[in-house]
This record gives structure tokens, C-alpha cells and sequence, in this order.
């Protein structure tokens, strides 16, 4: 049976992770906590953390906040300042290849490189989010009406992806072969890169602000809905002319966030109500990993192995459940 370890938390968990073996948890308030070989909590920020995204080698997190300020904090409880937009309001981040770190507030993006140089990006529309290709220094730049593509260490043009409306999360599949922007309306769009053909996918009763590629990034699973919806994004068109898998359906509750298993056909579903379940995909065979608790699902991870599954809700709580004994 899965066990839960409870981790006090002072408010709405904004991101739950892993670096490494040790979880991580950030809160709209500020505290961070770190838990493995026991636990640091410490806040860096002078003022509210608005996002947290972990380093690509797993060997820090970078947070922003209301204050302005980009920090790297490492497990040990050190951080490290390295960008500042004194009077800014740096809500969106995204960590890439050899230590950069895309933020961005209001029309501008930046990229701050390991050596510290910055490079700016300015848009004609506000930044809706940001997402690092999987390999090289390219970044995607959602806006109104599309999204942008800039190479982040040349000179060279940016690509304009189009659509109507307002783009906000924006995700790269991990083969790198597919954008996908969720929208301000209940519906996500996507490009194939190659050519850039559109994709189109609609249906949800609510926003999508959850997403989580499958192993190989088969499948795409979202929240938005009462159950988890996962897009085919296998075979030449991707999810067009195809049906969608819904996992884990519930009549009283809709899904706020999703992860996907780092190893098997498997994701982890988590609700309005506080409940996390964990679908399989072949079969839909549900596992019940929590029951409901005070508030919504707001962010849940696997570690590397897919042994353990942090999660945090809007309501303060968080803990680390195991599925082995």
C-alpha cells in the first residue's frame, strides 16, 4: 500500500519537486523545504514566490518572486542571487541547457546564460510562458495571437507560430517535434514543428493549466476535465483524427493537475477535492495514492525512479508518497 509523509507547509504549494533524491516544495508565501536527510526550510525572497522550476542537472531551483528577484537554491539551504528586475513581477521561468534561465515580465523575455551575460527578447504582446527545446538553446515565447521562437545563443529571426486568441502554458514535446500552448480558452493548440501544421484540441469544460508528457512523449495528459485527458501524439499527425484516452473519471470532481510516470504508461491524477489517483494506461487500472483533503491538487513529480510522488495543494498541504515499502 502507498504511505504518505506529511510536510507542513505555510501556504498555496506553488511547485513540489525532486532535485536528485531530495524533495522540494515552494509555497506562495515564500518558505521553501527540502526534504531528504532531514529538512531545511528557509526563504530567500523578500516577499511571495510566484514560480519555481528545477535546474536541469538537478542540482538546484531556481524561484522567482514578487520581489523582483531570480534566485538558485541548492538542498543545503544556500541560494544564490542571479537576476534582479528591481519593481518587476517575475511570475514565469523556465531553466534550459547548461545552466540558463529564461524569466520574463510584462512584453520582455530575458535569458541569463551561466557566465551571467542576459539577452533580451521584447514581444508586442505580453509573455503568456516560456519552455526551453529539449536540446540546443532554443526558446518558445507564448503571446497573444501564437508563439515565438527564438534561437537564444545567435542573432538569428525569430519563427512566429500563429493562432488566434491568448496562449498561455507552453510546453515542447520531448522528441522536440511538437509546441503546444494551453489557451486562455478551454482548449490547447499545438504546431508540428517540421511544417508548422496546426493542431486543434478541444472539449474541456475548464482551462488546462496542467500538462505532462508520457515515456517517449507518446502522450500528452491534461487537466481540464473530469478525468485526465491524454493526447496521441504518435504516428505522422500526431492527435488529429485521433481519440484521446480519459483516465481516472470522476462525476463530483475535475482534475487540476497531472504527472506523468518517468517510466511506465502510467500518470498520476490529482483533483479539485485533494484526491490523487494513479492510472494505467492500457487498462485504466486506478490506484488510490491519496484520499480528498482541503483544497485542489496544485502540483504533484515523480522522482527519477518513479518510487515516489510529491505533491502540494492549494491549501498548504503537501507530502511525499511512497508506492514501495
Amino acid at each position: 500500500m502507498p504511505t504518505v509523509a506529511p510536510v507542513d507547509m505555510d501556504g498555496f504549494v506553488v511547485r513540489a519537486g525532486f532535485l536528485k533524491e531530495t524533495a522540494y516544495f515552494a509555497s506562495g508565501e515564500g518558505e521553501i523545504v527540502f526534504s531528504g536527510v532531514g529538512e531545511q526550510k528557509f526563504a530567500p525572497h523578500k516577499g511571495g514566490l510566484l514560480a519555481a522550476e528545477p535546474v536541469k542537472d538537478g542540482k538546484g531551483l531556481v524561484t522567482s518572486g514578487d520581489d523582483g528577484c531570480i534566485y538558485v537554491c541548492a538542498a543545503d539551504g544556500s541560494s544564490e542571487l542571479v537576476a534582479e528586475r528591481p519593481r518587476k513581477w517575475i511570475d514565469l521561468i523556465a531553466t534550459g541547457p547548461s545552466g540558463a534561465v529564461a524569466f520574463a515580465s510584462g512584453r520582455t523575455a530575458w535569458v541569463r546564460f551561466q557566465d551571467g551575460r542576459e539577452k533580451e527578447f521584447a514581444h508586442e504582446r505580453a509573455v503568456g510562458g516560456l519552455a526551453f527545446a529539449p536540446k540546443g538553446m532554443r526558446l518558445a515565447v507564448s503571446r497573444y495571437d501564437g508563439a515565438t521562437l527564438w534561437w537564444a545563443g545567435t542573432d538569428g529571426a525569430p519563427v512566429e507560430m500563429t493562432w488566434k486568441g491568448a496562449h498561455l502554458g507552453i510546453s515542447f514535446s520531448p522528441e522536440g517535434k511538437y509546441l503546444v500552448t494551453a489557451m486562455q480558452e478551454n482548449a490547447l493548440h499545438g504546431w508540428r514543428l517540421s511544417d508548422n501544421q496546426d493542431m486543434r484540441m478541444t472539449g474541456y469544460p475548464a482551462k488546462v493549466k496542467s500538462f505532462s508528457w508520457s515515456v517517449k512523449g507518446r502522450y500528452l495528459a491534461t487537466s481540464g476535465a473530469n478525468a485526465a485527458i491524454l493526447w496521441p501524439f504518435f504516428g505522422k499527425t500526431g492527435p488529429m483524427g485521433q481519440s484521446p484516452l480519459q483516465l481516472g473519471a470522476r462525476s463530483d470532481a475535475l482534475v487540476t493537475t497531472v504527472s506523468c510516470h518517468p517510466k511506465e504508461d502510467v500518470v498520476a491524477v490529482g483533483y479539485q477535492d485533494g484526491m490523487i489517483m494513479m492510472c494505467r494506461f492500457a487498462d485504466n487500472a486506478e490506484v488510490l495514492l491519496r484520499r480528498p483533503g482541503k483544497g485542489p491538487i496544485s502540483s504533484m513529480d515523480w522522482d527519477g525512479e518513479g518510487s515516489r510522488l510529491v505533491f502540494g495543494t492549494e491549501e498548504a498541504e503537501a507530502g511525499i508518497i511512497s508506492l514501495q515499502d
